[in-house]
């Protein structure tokens, strides 16, 4: 085994710089921007997500994205999606999502930031909230 020295570090050759994919910063970054908005804090987060409080925080500073094949990649994809529905019907005032996200609904029978904690559960405030966007 030989090494190869990179920025003034010597790496071994079987060892590659770690590659972020683009869709993965991406993502990464929307969900945690989504969460901070909606004043989540990162323990809940990481429970939506299914990833530990550690690892939120890492996302936080960039020193982490999320693996597009795992399932908090697609977790983080529907939680953005939700934000995004939610901030259409509040158009844009984040006090406001924050408030209808930890607060009761009854339409739900629960409060968004409980329900999330399931994959069902998000599920579920994503449909109610893209039927509340286009009524019928």
């Amino acid at each position: 085994m030989y090494f190869v020295y990179r920025k003034g570090r010597e790496m071994s050759s079987t060892a590659q710089p770690a590659r972020i994919s683009q869709d993965a910063a991406i993502v990464s970054k929307a969900a945690v921007r989504a969460a901070e908005r909606l004043e989540l804090p990162g323990r809940l987060f990481a429970s939506i997500i299914g990833v530990s409080e550690a690892t939120i925080s890492r996302m936080k500073t960039g020193d982490f994205a999320l693996d597009r094949d795992r399932n908090a990649f697609q977790l983080s994809l529907l939680f953005v999606r939700l934000y995004r529905s939610l901030d259409a019907i509040v158009g844009g005032n984040t006090a406001s999502a924050a408030s209808w996200f930890k607060s009761h609904n009854t339409a739900l029978n629960a409060r968004p930031v409980d329900a999330v904690q399931s994959i069902s559960g998000l599920v579920h405030v994503i449909d109610y909230l893209d039927s509340r966007r286009a009524p019928l």
